[in-house]
Order: C-alpha cells, then sequence, then structure tokens
C-alpha cells in the first residue's frame, strides 16, 4: 500500500487499502464508458507475438468488458505477419482493428501527407501511437483513448482499470491520466527516470530557479517516462508528438501546453511492473539507453526554449557539471535505499550509466546549439484534416480494406 501524500502541481491517485475491488470498478467503468466509449491503443511489433508478456496481455483482456475498441498499431510486419496477428488478436471479443503500417495502404497515405507537408515521422512508437489514434479519431467512436505497450511482463486488467477510470468518470473532469509505478523486482530498474530524468530536471531548477513552470510540471510525475496514458480525444486531436525517444517527455510537455494542470492527473498502477529491459550501450549513441537519454535529452531543451528559457554553452556546461553531482548524489541515496529494503545494488554499474547519460547531456547539448529546431515534431490530426479534408475517410477504408484482406 503506497502514502497517499500529494506532491507537486498535479493530482496523484494511489494504491490505498489492502485490496482493490476490480469487479466494483468495472462495474462502474462499463456505466461510465457506456456514455463516453473506450477505446485502447496497443502499439506491437510483429515479434512481441512470439513473447509470453503479450500472451498473457491477451489473456487478460479477453475479460475487460468496458473496452469498445482496440486498435493494434503493428509494426516491422510481412504480410504472413500480418495474417498472423488477425488470428492471434481476432481472439478478442472487442472490436479489434490492427493498423498494418507496413502495408502498401499505409505506405501510400504516408506518401500523400508528406506530399502536403505533413510530418509523420520514421518507424517507431511515436508514428505508431499518432496513426493508431487517428484511426480512433477517424472511426469516431470513442470519447477516450488509453495506451499501453505490448511487453508488460506482468500485467493484468486491475492496471488497465485504473489508468482510465479516471478519465471515464464524469465527475472527475480529467483529461490526461498518465501512469506510474515502482520499478522494483529483483533489485531497483527505472536508471532512465532516476539517473537521468529526475537529476537533469532538478539541475535545471537549481541554475534556472524554481519559477519555470513547465520544470515544476515534469518533476511532479513519479515516473514521466512510463508507457500508460489516457486522454480524451479532443486532446487527441491537438497534440504533437516526438517521432523518437523523445515520445513520453514530448507528450508531457504537450500536455502542459495544451490543458490546465487541474486537468491533469497521475495514478499509481501496480505494486510490480515488468518487462524488457534497455542495455545501456554507453559507447553507441545509436541504440540503448544511450540513444534514449540522448533524444529525451533534447526534447527537454527543445521544450524548454518554447517556453522562452534561453539556453547557451555556459549554461549547458554548468548543466553538466549540476547534473553529474545531482546523478551521484541520487546513486547514494539508491544505493541506502536498496539496503534498506535487503536489495542488492551494484554501484559501480549504476555509475557506469551516469558517465554514459552525462556523455549523452553533452551530445544532445551540442545537438541543440547546432540546430535548436532539429527534427519536426509530427503534425497534430487538425492540422492533418486541414491539408486533407477527407484523410479520416482514406484512413479509414485503407484500414478496414487490409482487415477485411481486399
Amino acid at each position: 500500500m503506497s502514502d497517499f501524500h500529494q506532491s507537486g502541481v498535479i493530482t496523484t491517485f494511489h494504491r490505498l487499502g489492502a485490496t482493490y475491488n476490480l469487479e466494483a470498478a468495472e462495474q462502474k467503468l462499463m456505466e461510465y464508458t457506456s456514455q463516453r466509449p473506450l477505446a485502447l491503443i496497443l502499439p506491437c511489433l510483429a515479434s512481441e507475438m512470439e513473447r509470453p508478456a503479450l500472451k498473457n496481455i491477451v489473456a487478460h483482456l479477453k475479460k475487460v468488458p468496458y473496452v469498445a475498441q482496440i486498435v493494434i498499431g503493428l509494426d516491422h510486419a510481412d504480410r504472413s505477419q500480418f495474417h498472423q496477428a488477425q488470428r492471434y488478436f481476432g481472439r478478442l471479443p472487442q472490436e479489434v482493428r490492427i493498423l498494418w503500417r507496413d502495408g502498401p495502404r499505409l505506405h501510400r497515405l504516408a506518401e500523400l501527407m508528406r506530399a502536403n507537408d505533413i510530418s509523420v515521422g520514421g518507424p517507431g512508437k511515436g508514428s505508431n501511437m499518432w496513426l493508431a489514434t487517428g484511426a480512433v479519431l477517424a472511426d469516431d467512436k470513442c470519447k477516450i483513448i488509453a495506451l499501453h505497450d505490448c511487453d508488460i511482463a506482468t500485467y493484468n486488467r486491475e492496471l488497465l482499470a485504473r489508468l482510465v477510470f479516471p478519465l471515464a468518470n464524469p465527475s472527475m473532469d480529467y483529461v490526461f491520466c498518465k501512469g506510474f509505478y515502482a520499478r522494483v523486482a529483483d533489485r531497483l530498474y527505472g536508471r532512465v527516470t532516476r539517473l537521468l530524468v529526475t537529476p537533469l530536471i532538478r539541475a535545471f531548477q537549481k541554475i534556472l530557479g524554481r519559477d519555470i513552470d513547465l520544470l515544476n510540471f515534469l518533476d511532479s510525475f513519479r515516473y514521466p517516462l512510463s508507457g500508460e496514458f489516457s486522454m480524451t480525444t479532443d486532446l487527441a486531436r491537438i497534440n504533437r508528438i516526438p517521432a523518437d525517444w523523445g515520445l513520453e517527455m514530448g507528450v508531457l510537455c504537450e500536455v502542459f501546453r495544451n490543458i490546465t494542470i487541474r486537468r491533469i492527473c497521475q495514478v499509481d498502477l501496480a505494486d510490480t511492473y515488468e518487462h524488457k529491459h534497455q542495455s545501456i550501450s554507453a559507447d553507441d549513441t545509436a541504440r540503448g539507453l544511450t540513444k534514449m537519454s540522448l533524444e529525451i535529452a533534447k526534447s527537454l531543451f527543445r521544450n524548454l526554449a518554447t517556453e522562452g528559457v534561453v539556453l547557451s554553452d555556459a549554461h549547458f556546461k554548468t548543466l553538466t557539471v549540476r547534473y553529474l553531482r545531482a546523478a551521484q548524489d541520487a546513486v547514494k541515496q539508491y544505493e541506502d535505499d536498496a539496503a534498506h529494503n535487503a536489495l542488492p545494488f551494484d554501484r559501480h554499474d549504476e555509475l557506469r550509466a551516469v558517465a554514459a547519460f552525462t556523455k549523452a547531456i553533452r551530445l544532445a547539448a551540442e545537438e541543440y546549439l547546432r540546430d535548436p529546431l532539429g527534427i519536426p515534431l509530427i503534425s497534430n490530426w487538425n492540422r492533418v484534416t486541414s491539408a486533407i479534408p477527407d484523410f479520416y475517410a482514406q484512413l479509414k477504408e485503407a484500414v478496414n480494406l487490409d482487415n477485411k484482406g481486399g
């Protein structure tokens, strides 16, 4: 059972009490979603159909009574894998739509958007999520969209119920909900949040002062890099998102700009949360946690600039030194916390991660100073339909033909 302390500038929903009455919560959700239907988006690599995590997720989703529509954003799939996905997800009782992102129809639509100067991003979770959101908007059946990853080894129905309840309940009046959880199993995980994001934000606060609203907002999230969130379709139409590993950071920054803080919340989803882990790859900035940290840092720098914060070479030199000290202090704190809970802790490995993240911050600063704009954000859906008024109809037809085998 977690604490009930409200910290930061957004509302936090905790795990209170010894048990959670899932059946009562789902009964309420059936009542709420009868008026505000819910769509669930699952960004999915074809390879994940071979893993036990997704099998468990599908088994749990079979028993969820309140989801009206499930949209699968299928990546890295040839034709045979697309047909495999149809059989795999066809067991679900909900209405299922599969977006064959590597198929010729969706490729043609991507080219149409590029021809109209619409930024669609490249391969990856950001563009996957964005196109799946477009499919939900094109159908115009649902008012709430939830998203979670397909590699959650500890998934259960309670996670989804907690994630969507604050938006489904009409008396709560939230339009965006971010999930969080303790990344603890046999040891402490979540290094990018623990040792990069939080120390970096607090280093900025030390340098720039505590009156930067965006930094205070981001620092309020218990796990800003979680892949689970829910939002209303109205917000989904206007949000722009990055196409790279800066996705989660970019989504939060867009939410900060687009809606008032009192309509944003975060929710504790699970006692334990386990998914696949990535290596540091300290010597390769094109993969692993080093690539992720580089793109997260660039996303933060550019979003601060949009808030009017001036970042110079001198700022970045000071930031790097301040970050390093904050991250080293965090390692000591987590080492003591692990010892207090009789968990193993590899201090050397943690400090290697800090060194890799420090390098990534320096590289991100260099790239930012060389090109402050960087890769453009994916266009929001209002921009798409303004440029191509019948695009929703074209997208809906393409997805329908793919799913019918036409």
